[in-house]
């Protein structure tokens, strides 16, 4: 039986290691947004695959049509079981000049047991702690077949990820995935996903004119594109409640069930906590059963940003001639991406044919097993290394590889996400700490000694 006691001295002993490395990677701004990247892409694919290799561990760079993908290995022995672990190593952007960052987001800062910079929490910091979670199973002489997929593309939703699974099936072929790229709900409470949100994207496009013109000599007479995309995205949803007004859009909603919903309820979220994790001066609801259910099991419509027309200091008179809303939705279990994208279509069509509609990422929703040996292999490791069991919620994020990887290779996909939502996923100042850290090397190790021994 594996013992926590030389689990935690492993992974104090490994703590400049850990922090090391952590450094290596954060350094490197793998923002995929950005095709200026692609170079630091391929550094950080090579890098990868080195930091595996030192680790005692096999690993190839598997090209696709779009950012490699890293396969690590240690252990293939067709007796054993095989667990993969998941995780990506690509960014979102970020700017010291225009976010309120208080340290350069693409230079490893340390401050104490926490450690800032975009990447530390999502998602290299818990790859890195899967890493590290291997090697001490491999030291306490666990018996499985440990590997790594390690995606490069998943802030841009995966473009190329599903025909890398289909061309690389053979080789990446596994018993189970584990996917540490999720939020806890607070600290107090390990959380693992029960499911993640799909999603929806899609632009509103309208020309009207060739150039401003002068409100003035034209006001009246011209049509303003703004003023236009915003009385139909007023059509499509309420902004004040959230509800979609697009005919169809809810039909095939999930609702969550009794055991769902209890869980919810046990993973000690307050309303007052999301708040000041993320921020928020107000919000749409102070119930926090209602707000579970907005974050966690219900779709939702959101503007991302509004495109067009003047926005320097003080007022240009003129009337824009092109404007563009950037929208998404995010869809719970049984919504269908494509019928959105039709319901949408359609809607638009009615209400303001002149406006073109231009699909973006697309990501289906899904549904975690939280029953059978896998999932309390699951509860069992989270207890083990964090003293208590975790519950079973529903991520509002979407993770456009989960689908693929269920799809192509077959097999079931569970969550052992380490992440917290102060850590500040997408946002300025984004940072991980020990704590996690070290308490996920052990939850790891735990993890694997449990597929091992089942």
């Amino acid at each position: 039986m594996i013992d926590k006691k030389s689990l935690v001295a492993f992974a104090n002993n490994e703590r400049d290691r850990f922090e090391a490395s952590l450094r290596q990677f954060v350094d490197i701004p793998t923002v995929s947004a950005d095709e200026s990247r692609l170079p630091d892409i391929r550094r950080c694919a090579e890098l990868a695959a080195s930091t595996i290799r030192d680790f005692g561990g096999e690993a190839d760079i598997l090209e696709t049509a779009g950012n490699p993908i890293i396969h690590g290995r240690f252990n293939s022995d067709s007796n054993l079981p095989t667990v993969t672990v998941y995780n990506h190593l690509d960014v979102q952007p970020a700017s010291r000049e225009t976010e309120p960052w208080t340290s350069d987001p693409f230079v490893f800062t340390k401050q104490g047991d926490r450690y800032l910079g975009r990447g530390t929490t999502d998602d290299k910091g818990p790859a890195l702690t899967a890493l590290f979670g291997i090697r001490a199973a491999r030291e306490a002489g666990v018996k499985a077949n440990m590997h790594l997929l390690w995606e490069l593309e998943e802030e841009i939703g995966s473009p190329s990820f599903d025909g890398a699974m289909k061309k690389y099936g053979k080789q990446l072929a596994t018993d189970s995935v584990l996917v540490s790229d999720t939020i806890w709900v607070s600290r107090q409470r390990p959380a693992c996903p029960a499911g993640l949100r799909g999603l929806q994207g899609f632009e509103l496009i309208l020309e009207t004119a060739a150039t401003d013109q002068h409100s003035g000599v034209t006001g009246g007479a011209a049509r303003n594109p703004i003023g236009e995309l915003m009385k139909l995205v007023s059509e499509m949803y309420d902004a004040t409640t959230g509800k979609v007004k697009i005919k169809g859009f809810y039909d095939d909603v999930e609702p969550p069930s009794k055991q769902e919903l209890a869980d919810f309820r046990a993973s000690g979220f307050t309303v007052k906590a999301f708040k000041k994790d993320h921020g928020f001066r107000s919000v749409r609801t102070e119930d926090a059963d209602d707000m579970m259910k907005r974050i966690w099991a219900m779709p939702t419509f959101e503007v991302h940003g509004l495109v067009g027309g003047y926005t320097g200091p003080g007022i240009k008179t003129i009337i824009p001639p092109r404007a563009e809303a950037k929208i998404s939705c995010r869809l719970v279990p049984n919504q269908d991406p494509k019928k959105i994208m039709k319901l949408v279509r359609d809607f638009v069509k009615q209400r303001n044919p002149d406006v073109k509609v231009v699909p973006e990422s697309s990501m289906l929703p899904y549904k975690a097993p939280t029953t059978g040996p896998l999932a309390d292999a699951v509860r069992s490791s989270m207890k083990f290394a964090f003293g208590r069991e975790p519950v079973f919620v529903r991520e509002g994020g979407s993770i456009g590889a989960i689908v693929s990887m269920e799809k192509v290779l077959k097999v079931p996909v569970l969550f052992l996400g380490l992440s917290l939502p102060e850590h500040g996923y997408h946002a300025p100042n984004e940072n991980y700490d020990w704590q996690q850290a070290s308490g996920g090397m052990v939850a790891f190790a735990k993890y694997f000694d449990e597929i091992a021994n089942l």
